[in-house]
């Protein structure tokens, strides 16, 4: 059985040479691109990222890969969003004023606002992942509930409603920290860094292509 072709989206936001790696040791075929007919033709989508909203989302916008993620999504194609990729699917962001997202999931990208004396921010480090809900079923398959996954961030996506939520985690706050929705799987938290629980939830991705 041929290896699923999956567009991995480089708009100069993070390592993309580890989340290609660890795509492949799932069993993927990996075109990192920049052109939005790779998309397209790809059998699956995943947009990683560190940095910040508002570049982000103006280089996306600009390249034509904004149009190109809709459009896949839109169309139903298995897509995954990594840290700044989960948090772009939101409604829009306050991080550097407000800046309008892909909207696709209802909802707000915020700063961690917690005591500097006990939590540290960024959010840097592994921390435990909780199961809320049936849809995360899949995207957690053969992983245990309160595993733990490897975080870098200091905002966190708000989804306007539960119905989202696949996984929350606590510091300071419980924020959600993965989201399926449809064909959308997206976690704020890094699985390409997240040793053997990650490399599962990357497989249990491919196997929705």
């Amino acid at each position: 059985m041929a290896s699923p072709r999956v567009a991995l989206i480089d708009y100069s936001m993070g390592n993309l040479r580890s989340v290609g790696k660890a795509l492949e040791l799932a069993g993927a075929t990996v075109k990192i691109t920049t052109n939005p007919g790779d998309v397209k033709d790809a059998a699956a989508v995943v947009l990683p990222g560190v940095g910040s909203f508002g570049p982000a989302i103006k280089y996306l916008r600009g390249s034509g890969m904004l149009e190109a993620i809709t459009g896949a999504i839109s169309a139903g194609k298995p897509f995954l969003g990594l840290c700044l990729g989960f948090q772009l699917l939101f409604d829009y962001s306050s991080e550097g004023g407000k800046h309008n997202g892909l909207g696709f999931i209802p909802g707000a990208v915020k700063q961690f606002r917690l005591p500097a004396k006990k939590y540290k921010v960024p959010h840097m480090g592994w921390n435990r992942v909780f199961q809320r809900n049936k849809s995360s079923k899949t995207m957690f398959r053969n992983i245990p509930d309160g595993s733990y996954f490897y975080f870098v961030h200091s905002y966190y996506g708000k989804p306007s409603t539960t119905a989202p939520v696949a996984a929350t985690t606590d510091y300071g706050i419980e924020f959600c920290s993965a989201i399926v929705q449809d064909n959308i799987w997206a976690c704020q938290f890094h699985p390409e860094k997240s040793s053997a629980h990650g490399l599962q939830l990357l497989k249990n991705f491919i196997k929705t292509r």
